[in-house]
Order: C-alpha cells, then structure tokens, then sequence
C-alpha cells in the first residue's frame, strides 16, 4: 500500500521577510482546506502565528518543519481578498505576512515565543469572544414550590420570552437577581446558557429615523449618474467635486440605498475618527441597523466583533477610517472616500499603503463604483478628471442656494496677540445674536515652544529635532513626537536659567484668551489633548450640535466634515502656518484646510462670516481660499507643478534609512545613492536622483532618518530602479530602510 503524499502548505509569517515558508501538515489536519486560516509554527527557536496561503504540490526536504497548531475553524479572507492583499504587497514592496497582519483585526495574533515545550495557545487564541447568560423558563412543576415575590415576577417574564432573556436586561428590570436566578435554576424551573454577543460600539444611543431629502438638480444629476453605473455593475471611478454645504453626503445616502436595493454592500471611508460620530448618525438615521464602524477609538474587542459581523455578512455598511479598506466585506457595490484630498488616508509608517488610492484599487478588482467626495479635491484627482481617468460630478451650490460666508483677511503684521482686533468684536456680535463660532489654529498646547530670557536656546526634545511644546494645564512642556516630557516651565538645558519666555499659541492659549475676553461664553476645545478618552469627540461635537455650546476651538479636526447650522462666524488663527512645511504640496494643503474651515460657517438659516488673520495674505494659496475660487487655485498651483516636474506630471518615491547612530546613516544612504546612480546609467532609466538628505525631522524617537528621492517622467522606470536596487542593495542591519510610494495611477 503506497504512502499518501505529504500535505504541504506556503505560509506568510508578519515579519519584514521578502519571502514565504513551507510547513508540512501534521497528519490529524491534512486532506481538508486549509488556506486563509491562522497557524501556530515553529520559526527559528520560536513558535509564531502564521496565515496559510494555499498548498503546495512539490516533493518537500525531508528536514521541513511541521505545523503546531491550527488557530482558526474557518478562512478569515476569500480569495478576491487574498488577490487584494497580494497587490498591495507587491506594488507598496511589503511583505505580505505584514499585509495581512495589517488586514486583520488587532491583537489577534498569538504573541512569539522561544522554546518549544511551555505554553502551547488556544485553538482561536489572540483574541477573547464576549458572552453573556440567557435564560428561559422551564417546563414548571405542579404545583409550583413557593417562591419570593422577585423570584416570582422574574419566571413570571421568562414565561413570556420564549427565546431567552438575557442576564444584563433581567437587571435591568429587577436589580440584583443572583440569587433569584440561583434559586430558580436550582429548582429546575430556569434553564441558563452562555451565548455569544458582541460588544456594542454605539451604546445605547438611540437615533432618530429620517427619510430621503428632495434633492437639488445638480444633486439628482449626480445621483443619476451613480445609479447608472451601479446598474452596469462595473467598475466606475468618480469624482465628486462639490463646495461645502452643498450636500455631498444626502447623495452618498441615496446612492448606497441604491446599492443596497440591489443587495449590495457600501464601504465608507473617512480620514479622521472625529468625522464618524456625526456621520454614522447620519446613516443609522437613514438605514437603521446593519452598520459596521471601524476606527482606531474602538477597543480592540469592539474591533474584532465588528470585524466578525463584517465577515459574516451581519453588516451591509462599514464605515471607517483608512485601515477601513481591509473590511472583509463581500458582494461590494459602492465604495465611498468622504473628504478624499485628506493625507490623513495615508499611513505614516510599517505598510506605508494610502487608503484612498486603495479604494480605486479594490473598486477596479470587486468591480464597484467608487466614489471620491470632496470639497477642495487634490489637483492630481482634478487632473485625472480632466483627462477623463475620473467621471466629474460637481454640486457647484449650496443646498437651498444658501450663500457661501463672506470672507475678511486680518492682517497681524505688527499685532502682538493671538486674536485679532477684527475678531474680537465680531465674537461679541455673533454670541449677541445667538449664533456660534469656531475659532481654528492648528497647533496644540499653551506655547508653542519655550526660550531662554538669558542666552535665547530654545527648550528641545532630546530624542527629536523639535521644540517641546509648553503645556499649562498638564504642567509639563511636552515632545508630540515621541511624548518626551518634563516639568514645567524647566530649566534652560544650555546655561541653567531658571527664566523661560513663552513663544507661539497653541489652542490650549486660545482658549485661555478668550475664557479671559468672553467670561460669559461657553468654550469648548477640540485638539488630541481634549480627546483621548473613549466617545470624546462625539460628546463634544454633541455639545456644539444641541446649542449647549458657543466656542469651538481646536486644530485640523475641526476644520471639515461637521455641519454646525448655528455656527455663524470662523476665526482663522496664523492661516500661513502650513505654507513653510518643506513639501512640494504645501500650498495645496493650506488652500485644502483654509477652504474646508471656512466652509464650516453660514450652513444653516443665518448667513456666514470668517476672520482669516495672517501675517501676509499674499501668497495664491490664501487669496484664492478667500475668494471661494477653486478654479484659480487649480490653474496656478497645475502651472507650479509642470514648471517643476511634480505629480501629476512625474511619479515619485522616496527611500528612508534610520539607525540610533548618525555616522552609519549618513554613509548607508551615501553608499544607496552611488548604487542607485549606477543601475539607473546601466539600465537607461529616466530616474531623478535627489539626495541623500536630512528627512525634514531629522531626528525621530532617537533616531537620525536620511532620505533619497526618486522622481521620473514613467511610473514603470521609477519601479524598474526600485527593484533592482532591492535586488543589490547592501546588507545593513543596523539600519532601517523604508521605501515610500507615490500614490497609485489606477484611474
């Protein structure tokens, strides 16, 4: 009798290993599928979780290691996922082990461990599942023993519910009903059970029911066109370029309702945590039940529960923000990027993936309808649409032809405060009237950093290239890098004087100031300090929302998304803050943040008005935010970009090397530069070499970070020169290398 043929299985391990490993089937596990599950494997002298990708049908060495445990009953992705996944990690150059640890809920994944003998996990270790008891009543003796008066009315509500009652709404009712229920089981006349639940992310908030609004007739046009391709059930990539108030999100609604009339599932994606309060209000208001959220405030149980309602198709609409993009949803019929321009989208670090060019992505794979919304979209998304990559829609109105705010520049030029003597009076007319404001600078903290009265050094992170930022209400000047912090105000590091000037406002100084000039008003802040704890965005956008409030200020998380109808003024604090940062987008982004913030007055009844105070109102980027004139903006800023070569007239990536010792990196990213310029002249590339240079933050978490970019005229070029430098690239491994992509051209 022959020998059956070993199984064999090609397993991804979440290190940042190029490659993948085989694994032998133990023989209690081999002969069933086995792609898409978790294992537990030996690696090294430890033992890991691993995902199985598939079998393998090769003869395997006779030394291959073989498969510890089994982790999961059931695959975590479908193959359209896993062919999703694998796109990501060839074109971001990842690992795919990283990819799909990346994907999959947090802290699922069992932690490493050396040895080989102790601690063997759990079959679906990593992650707990909730339960709670049940009980129903029993077929009941006759005649029944005596019982309390609780213990009584409690069998008494059983009877009713045939289904079960669950133990946390039987306190509800009743209080305390241990020992009732103890009593009554030991009878025999309740019967109790653990059954799964999972963890609610909403609590018990209840939302009010509302229908489909009439739409205006630029609405309806982009409606129409949306549900046009939805009927095609073909991939169809849209801009939708609107100003703001002018009813971006009632479209999103009826388009999804669309899709789901068609039993298709919708993915939102938004680009920050602070804009889905108000926005899964919206949809529960509008579909009720069947929506999933995911973001980074949930607990990591509250993921994980929304993940498996996902997968098993309990929800038909996720929203979320970037990571969102991984959802395990099924039968998708519209994807939805809310406020697409956002960096935001983009991952700073590890899988350094942008979620809104994902979106386009697995829209063009699932054959979907996407749909990228915004008010100030990015000129690569404009560009695109021009040259037809992208179906436009605009909504060039307010809803109910509300008119845009007027806009005023303060000039600050000589102005020793933090608000303007045009502000001032305009808060005092608005809180007169009754209306509300929001007042923006996006910096956090009292000071913005802290200097010597005697030598004039000013007060540094010693882990980071940056100033520590004065906090007054902590007491502490804080690093917002790496947390670094110390008491303040502190002591001059450099020649020990105990004197410490304040420079710079942060909110936390705004809100000082006007608490001082408005005793009467009701301030709120909204900055990272403010909302860390659990539902904190949501309880103070509440506030603004119910009128219980006068002032909002905060950073950029105030600045878009949220519809106030009583706001009727916005300050602008230090509105040219961004145009310094040293990236080529620069005045992209102040346009973006300026328009969208303005955007936040006149949306209800009352007209608008905005305060913009600069020091110099010059520049294109402020002027055309002013002015309400996107086209400019787009026209000037598309002519800077061709002058010098950006995107979308180029491709680009940047290579990051970093190590705790500066020497090393310096000659690393020397030795990367001389390579790169000798396969790029032996292949014939068209590949701009710019550097090594200092990153713009030179030193991060103790780390000195150099870069290299690369900037072609051809994608392919650009990629031709990534590859084969990863092919001769010089062991280093003191040194950490990342490779940034510029975003994906799949319009």
């Amino acid at each position: 009798m022959s020998t059956p043929a070993p199984h064999i299985v090609e397993v991804a391990i979440p290190l940042h290993l190029d490659r993948t490993f085989h694994y032998r089937v133990p023989s209690g596990m081999a002969g069933q599928p086995l792609a898409g599950r978790r294992v537990f494997v030996p690696f090294g002298r430890r033992r890991m979780t691993g995902y199985i990708l598939g079998d393998v049908a090769e003869t395997p060495p006779h030394d291959l290691k073989e498969i510890l445990e089994l982790l999961d009953p059931e695959p975590l992705w479908t193959d359209s996922e896993l062919e999703f996944f694998r796109w990501v990690a060839s074109y971001y150059l990842h690992p795919l082990g990283e990819v799909l640890k990346t994907a999959l809920p947090a802290g699922i994944n069992i932690q490493d461990r050396k040895g080989s003998d102790q601690n063997a996990p759990t079959v679906g270790g990593g992650k707990a599942i909730k339960t709670e008891m049940v009980y129903r009543a029993a077929t009941a003796p006759e005649p029944l023993p005596h019982l309390g008066a609780k213990a009584a009315a409690i069998l008494d509500l059983l009877r009713e519910g045939r289904s079960g009652i669950p133990a946390a709404e039987l306190r509800r009712r009743f209080g305390t009903c241990s020992p009732q229920l103890g009593r009554l089981t030991e009878l025999g006349l309740v019967t109790g059970e653990a059954r799964e639940v999972y963890r609610n992310p909403f609590g018990d908030d209840v939302v009010e029911r509302d229908t489909p609004r009439l739409l205006s007739p630029h609405q309806q046009t982009a409606l129409d066109a949306l549900c046009a391709a939805l009927d095609r059930r073909a991939f169809a990539p849209f801009l939708l370029h609107g100003v703001t108030g002018s009813g971006k999100t009632e479209v999103y609604l009826q388009a999804i309702a669309q899709a789901l009339g068609q039993d298709k599932t919708a993915l939102v994606l938004v680009p920050e945590i602070s804009l889905t309060p108000q926005l899964v209000q919206r949809f529960r208001a509008r579909f009720g039940h069947g929506i999933a959220i995911l973001h980074s405030g949930l607990s990591d149980g509250e993921r994980y529960d929304e993940w498996r309602r996902i997968r098993r198709g309990q929800a038909r609409i996720v929203i979320g923000a970037r990571s969102a993009i991984f959802a395990p949803l099924e039968r998708i019929g519209i994807i939805i990027v809310d406020e697409e321009h956002e960096a935001s989208f983009k991952q700073a670090d590890g899988l350094r993936y942008n979620a809104r060019d994902l979106a386009l992505v697995r829209g063009r794979m699932e054959h979907t309808v996407v749909l990228l919304g915004s008010a100030t979209p990015l000129v690569t998304s404009r560009y695109a649409a021009e040259h037809g990559k992208l179906a436009l829609l605009t909504l060039p109105e307010r809803v109910e032809q509300r008119p845009m705010p007027t806009v005023e520049l303060a000039p600050m030029k000589g102005v020793a405060t933090a608000i303007s003597p045009l502000l001032i009076p305009a808060l005092e007319t608005t809180l007169a009237a009754g209306g509300q404001a929001i007042i923006f600078l996006n910096r956090r903290g009292f000071a913005t950093y802290l200097v010597c009265a005697e030598c004039g050094a000013p007060l540094a992170c010693p882990n980071c290239s940056v100033s520590l930022t004065y906090h007054r209400q902590r007491g502490q000047s804080v690093c917002h890098y790496c947390d670094y912090a110390i008491p303040a105000p502190g002591i001059c590091p450099a020649c020990g004087c105990q004197e410490l000037k304040e420079l710079g406002a942060g909110t936390e100084r705004l809100e000082h100031d006007l608490r001082e000039l408005l005793p009467q008003a009701r301030i709120l802040r909204m900055d990272s300090d403010t909302t860390g704890g659990k539902g904190s965005h949501g309880r103070l956008l509440a506030r603004m929302s119910d009128g219980s409030a006068d002032i909002l200020v905060g950073t950029q998380m105030i600045a878009k998304g949220h519809d106030f109808p009583g706001v009727t003024l916005v300050g602008v604090v230090n509105a040219e803050a961004s145009l310094g940062m040293p990236d080529f987008r620069a005045a992209e982004r102040t346009f973006q943040i300026l328009s969208q913030v303005i955007g936040r007055a006149g949306r209800g009844d009352a007209p608008g008005r905005v305060v913009v105070q600069a020091q110099s109102g010059d520049h294109y980027a402020i002027q055309c935010a002013v002015r309400h004139d996107d086209d400019a903006f787009y026209r000037q800023e598309l002519e800077f970009r061709r002058e010098v070569g950006y995107p979308p007239f180029s491709f680009l990536a940047c290579l990051g090397f970093s190590g705790t010792a500066e020497r090393p990196v310096e000659e690393h990213a020397e030795t990367t530069a001389r390579l790169l310029m000798h396969l790029k002249r032996g292949k014939g590339l068209r590949v701009e070499i710019l550097g090594p240079a200092p990153a713009p933050l030179y030193r991060l978490r103790g780390r000195f970070r150099r870069q290299i970019l690369l900037k072609s005229p051809t994608r392919g070029d650009l990629r031709r020169l990534i590859a084969a430098w990863r092919q001769n690239r010089p062991a280093a491994s003191a040194i950490r290398t990342y490779v940034d992509i510029d975003p994906v051209d799949m319009m």
